[in-house]
């Protein structure tokens, strides 16, 4: 049975793909989400109906008022150098390498889990099991069909992932713009260890009200990105160089179920700037 996304996928369905059968289909894919439900608990459940109106807390609205308010430096996606509270990796892929930089203050759940899986190898020979042009590609899954994963934390430490993955990290000062790395998920608080990048470069920034996004970030939707996707998944890095090679992953030719014909993999997650969350 297909399980559909949310409004606001459902918004992109219609603005950005050519019908919601791919939509529905893109970053969870039917296996995995059906996986997920199968395993949830009632109490699962209940944590992500209270993660998802997190990010209308009055804690997210407060920063929101200030992020609205704040210039360009306070949204780090928007430089391309990296800072001391943030990290550094290279993806080395079958078709180039791809540099991004990482955000533990924002999201350090999502930030340390990348990071310790880069350093153990474990998406080390993993393939881009989901790709859809003009929207993202997607990888982080050892069973390369959208069903697998897990965080660091599954069966270690149950008061960070229970055995449905970890919380959502939303913050205003994040955003899905091109370039954007995110945790893919089946749902809110299902992180494991599935991402995503996203690809797209149509301008977006015409959908967008300075009531609700900071005007840095409304300039940096002209570029690309999929602002439906924002509040909905965990936004934790940025490309800085290798963005060609994205977009060479994004169009090559995919069957039915948006996985590429002709294998695209993660050779190493090589981290060149590491960061101390003691």
């Amino acid at each position: 049975m297909k399980k559909f996304w949310s409004f606001g996928l459902m918004v992109l369905c219609l603005a950005s793909l050519s019908g919601c059968e791919s939509i529905t289909r893109a970053i969870r894919g039917d296996d995995y989400v059906d996986a997920k439900i199968a395993a949830s608990s009632s109490e699962a459940a209940a944590s992500a109906s209270a993660s998802a109106s997190a990010s209308s807390s009055k804690a997210y609205q407060k920063e929101l008022k200030k992020a609205l308010s704040a210039d360009q430096s306070a949204f780090p996606q928007l430089s391309t150098d990296v800072a001391d509270d943030e990290a550094e990796v290279i993806m080395h892929t079958s078709m180039g390498d791809i540099t991004l930089k990482l955000f533990p203050k924002y999201a350090p759940l999502a930030v340390e889990n990348f990071l310790t899986h880069a350093k153990d190898g474990y998406y080390d020979g993993l393939l881009f099991h989901r790709v859809i042009s003009d929207f993202m590609i997607q990888s982080g899954d050892p069973n390369g069909d959208g069903t697998g994963g897990q965080s660091i934390w599954n069966g270690k430490d149950k008061s960070i992932d229970s055995g449905n993955g970890f919380v959502n990290e939303i913050s205003p000062y994040l955003y899905n713009i091109r370039g954007a790395l995110a945790m893919a998920n089946a749902g809110a608080d299902t992180n494991g260890s599935q991402f995503f990048i996203n690809q797209n470069s149509d301008d977006q920034s015409s959908q967008l009200s300075s009531d609700n996004y900071p005007q840095s970030i409304i300039d940096a939707y002209a570029n690309g990105g999929n602002p439906s996707l924002d509040k909905n998944y965990t936004v934790f890095g940025q490309v800085i160089d290798g963005m060609d090679v994205v977009d060479k992953i994004a169009v090559v030719d995919t069957d039915d179920n948006d996985k590429p014909t002709t294998d695209v993999t993660i050779a190493s997650i090589e981290v060149v700037k590491d960061y101390d969350f003691d």
